[in-house]
This record gives C-alpha cells, structure tokens and sequence, in this order.
C-alpha cells in the first residue's frame, strides 16, 4: 500500500489508521505548495488534487473517511469497523458522517478565522451558537462512553477525535471537559505518536 501524504492535513487521519492496523505500507509525502499534488500523474490518482490518497493494489481511493472506512474493512481481523448489517455498523457509518459533514466544516470556520489578520477578527455569533449546537449533541453522545461507537475503538473515533483535536488546539473544547478527555484519551495511543499529530 501506498500512502500521499501531507503533514497537519486529513492525510494524518489515514496514517493514524494504518499505524493502529500495524501494516506495512509506504509513505509518499507530498508538498501542494510546491505542485506536487497539481501534476498529471498525481491527477489521474486523485483528480482534486488533495491529499490523502491511498494505493491499495487495484484499488485507488481519495477523502480521508473513506480510505479509513475502506482500510478498518479490509483487516476485519483488528475490529476497527463493526460487523457489516449491525445495529452499531448503522451508527459507526453516521458517527463518520457526522464528524466529516457537521464537525469539521463548523471547526474549520473558526481555524480560518484564526488564520485572518488581527484586525478582521471579529466573530460571527452564529458560529459560535453553531458550534455548541454541534458540540454538545457529540458530546452527549459521549456521556458514559469511551468510544463513539460500541465497546471497541474504530475507525469513527480516528475521524471524530482528529476533527475534535483540531477543536481543542483552537481553545474550543472550552466547557466540554468530556470532550477533551476523549480527544486527550485518543490521541495519547501510540499509533498517533507513530502518525504524527492528528
């Protein structure tokens, strides 16, 4: 297997994948800023241009949830994904899409506006509402559990605790103490130390 790799992007969450399979795979790192990801053989891999991107013998995938959903599939043998036709397979695939279509998009706001200029900083309060909207039905649903999904870390809690790393290193976990204890948990595994910084 082939991993394009880019530090400090969703790449991570792929390679935080592969290195709690244990698998040996190879690591490509690219670099956008300098057209590694805009050249016609990176194209035809991934025709966004972004990374990750993983080549697993015939299969080539792009967008960080579905090459870790592919990657918790294909070595069952780990229990990174419930089994398929189960009521917590049903809830792994919505916690996934939660965290990718609800979570990140919210966060990601408040990372821009932290990159702006000091003097357009301002902040929107309708983000602010947004985001403890969207906190809080996460975190409720953490209350009494160590994982997203089930009794077994998974894939779910890859993609949910990076998204939720992202939000704490920006100082919005503030006033959900379970939510940092479960991205703190986390990302202490070894196969993050291995992967880098989620």
């Amino acid at each position: 297997m082939k991993l394009y790799f880019t530090p400090r992007t969703r790449a991570t969450r792929a390679r935080w994948l592969l290195e709690e399979l244990g698998v040996p795979y190879e690591l490509v790192k690219v670099e956008p800023s300098k057209g590694d990801t805009s050249t016609p053989e990176y194209l035809a891999l991934n025709p966004f241009g972004q990374v990750p991107t993983l080549v697993d013998g015939d299969v080539t995938l792009f967008e960080s949830s579905a090459i870790c959903m592919h990657l918790a599939d294909r070595f069952p043998e780990h229990h990174l994904a419930p089994p398929v036709g189960s009521a917590e397979r049903a809830a792994y695939y919505q916690w996934i899409a939660v965290a990718e279509d609800t979570v990140e998009p919210v966060v990601l706001d408040f990372f821009r506006h932290a990159r702006l200029p000091e003097g357009q900083q301002a902040e929107a309060p309708l983000s602010r509402q947004r985001l403890n909207a969207v906190l809080a039905v996460v975190d409720s649903r953490l209350d009494g559990r160590e994982f997203l999904v089930g009794a077994h870390f998974t894939a779910a809690d890859v993609v949910m605790a990076s998204i939720l790393h992202l939000a704490h290193t920006l100082k919005l976990l503030e006033g959900h103490p379970r939510l940092v204890d479960y991205v703190t948990r986390h990302t202490q595994r070894p196969a993050v130390r291995r992967a880098g910084t989620p």
